[in-house]
């Protein structure tokens, strides 16, 4: 089912489709065809972006595109043109000022770089402090968004049949690289912690890297290990939804300090919506 101004919509998918909130699919501009999808779901090989949408508009435009552009030249050495992107995106939207989850893929089927753009019900984030699991997997090439993670999703669902929220990715050496789809922020009692081992440097966290400084919050860059855990007074975690403090990581609870969550929020909600 095609709307008035060319872009597919719900009613042209299936059940699945809608239980998972997605409201849209298009290929290169138009609707997805079975085959578009078929390619999508043996090959598993290609890179994405997420970012939630409001009236139409997107933070950090820049460092979405700008993450795209290098993942495209890193995995294929071609180079993505930035407005396609730009005008691919608008078709989705249809032109209209709507909410929504936005995710842009790069695949490269038959030798050329294809571009598959979705919209899904807009994601909110929680107040309620996450329950957090180490689990011992770091992702192969970190700094990427790729595709096919396997070891970070079954981990997230073993987790989930134990209560919790989210999981800590770790090296063989307990070193604390990042969540299962989040970037984590320590809190030390008089500042923030990055983790230096290899992780991918989500849009959120890039746009509060930022903006912290201004606020007195400058964060600092060291390893992190579990055995440190119980030495952080906060810990929160960030992606395209916010950022939500955590409650607990395995055992060790952590109070939630509403103040210095707001600092945070506020840091990142003064990043201004743009048009894509």
């Amino acid at each position: 089912m095609v709307n008035e101004d060319g872009a597919g919509v719900s009613g042209g998918l299936g059940p699945l489709a809608r239980e998972l909130g997605i409201e849209l699919v298009e290929v290169d501009g138009r609707a997805a065809t079975a085959d578009d999808l078929l390619w999508r779901a043996v090959r598993g090989d290609g890179h994405f972006t997420a970012a939630q949408v409001r009236g139409g508009r997107v933070r950090g435009v820049g460092v979405h595109l700008e993450r795209l552009r290098a993942a495209s030249r890193e995995l294929w050495g071609e180079e993505l043109d930035p407005g396609v992107v730009r005008e691919r995106v608008r078709h989705a939207l249809g032109g209209r000022a709507r909410d929504a989850a936005l995710r842009v893929y790069v695949h490269r089927p038959a030798g050329a770089l294809s571009l598959m753009v979705t919209l899904a019900a807009p994601g909110e984030v929680d107040d309620e402090p996450l329950r957090v699991r180490p689990v011992p997997y770091v992702r192969p090439f970190a700094h990427v968004k790729h595709l096919g993670g396997f070891g970070q999703t079954h981990y997230g669902r073993l987790a989930g049949r134990e209560g919790y929220d989210e999981i800590l990715l770790t090296g063989p050496d307990g070193e604390v690289a990042e969540g299962g789809v989040t970037n984590v922020l320590f809190w030390d009692g008089e500042r923030l912690v990055l983790p230096t081992a290899p992780a991918l440097a989500g849009t959120t966290l890039t746009l509060l890297e930022q903006g912290l400084p201004a606020a007195g919050l400058a964060p600092v860059r060291r390893p992190v290990r579990l055995a440190d855990l119980a030495g952080f007074r906060a810990v929160f975690l960030a992606n395209s939804r916010g950022i939500v403090a955590v409650g607990e990581i395995d055992g060790h609870s952590y109070a939630v300090d509403g103040a210095l969550l707001r600092r945070l929020r506020a840091v990142y909600e003064a990043v201004p919506w743009e048009e894509v």
